[in-house]
């Protein structure tokens, strides 16, 4: 995948790191708000092996405020120019619905993948802006808005729901000559606790799209209201949550720890490596 000057391998699966440029983050500890802080974020996360970093500035927590455009742009601005400036050759994605932040945040710090929570069903003019900027662009499943969400989990069935989203939404987007297309399943987006699970278990299934999967499921309330802790405590249930996610096919996992998501990465390509090896030496034929 290439994003302007810079090429995002998805042979193997890569870690995209959250650089929260919001106060109201539900994970307390990833929040950046001063140059300072921002700085040593980036620089942590690249020298610990991101291959990407996506900066969000309105928090899509169930009852976050609403954020005014300025205020947001000015938020993505702020780490976008410190990436930028301190590691130019790292891909950047921006975690925006609007429209018109992903279009001043290309004009003025050159291409990024576009990821939008909302597939752009909350901004129609998201889609035919993202064609027009012929960037990458990752398309999230979820039901009406972050603050109203949760009560929109009334799912048959939420794989095939999901399913039937994604296969509408993408004939939206080669309409529009969006080229380059990333599927998001949005756990945690209008999804109860036990749903979350049940599409973790059948996400394989959404590799008949032909697209790469992005997942996100770092230090969210599926793990830490399961184990009665905090998303300060939920590291362990993540990175075993990000395993599950890879043997499901993930191709980008959206981490707050990149260090450990970077192990859960190499560990899960030595696993794949050795058992195709044990495949191959049994005579069963490709791994």
């Amino acid at each position: 995948m290439r994003v302007g000057d810079c090429e995002v391998d998805l042979s193997s699966p890569v870690v995209m790191t959250i650089l929260n440029v919001t106060p109201d983050s539900f994970y307390a500890g990833s929040r950046r708000r001063a140059d300072d802080e921002i700085a040593r974020a980036v620089d942590e996360t690249v020298e610990q092996g991101a291959g990407m970093i996506d900066i969000g500035g309105y928090s899509s927590r169930p009852g976050a405020d609403d954020v005014p455009f300025e205020e947001e742009f000015e938020r993505v601005a702020s780490g976008l120019r410190i990436v930028r400036r301190r590691h130019p050759h790292v891909a950047v994605s921006i975690d925006t619905f609007r429209a018109e932040v992903a279009r001043r945040a290309v004009a003025e710090f050159g291409p990024c993948v576009v990821n939008d929570i909302s597939a752009g069903e909350l901004d129609p003019a998201m889609i035919p802006t993202v064609a027009d900027l012929g960037v990458p662009y990752v398309a999230m499943h979820m039901r009406a808005t972050p603050a109203t969400m949760q009560q929109h989990t009334d799912y048959d069935d939420v794989t095939e729901a999901v399913k039937r989203f994604f296969a509408a939404k993408l004939v939206q987007l080669q309409e529009a000559g969006v080229r380059d297309v990333i599927l998001d399943p949005g756990f945690g987006f209008a999804k109860s606790t036990e749903q979350n699970y049940r599409l973790l278990h059948r996400m394989g299934e959404l590799q008949e799209f032909g697209c790469p999967l992005l997942v996100g499921v770092s230090r969210k309330s599926m793990i830490y209201k399961v184990l009665g802790i905090t998303p300060a405590e939920a590291l362990p249930g993540t990175i075993a949550l990000n395993w599950e996610a890879l043997r499901g096919g993930a191709a980008i996992l959206r981490v707050h720890d990149t260090r450990e998501a970077v192990e859960v990465v190499r560990l899960y390509n030595y696993y794949k490596e050795a058992y195709g090896k044990e495949t191959n030496d049994r005579g069963l034929g490709p791994a």
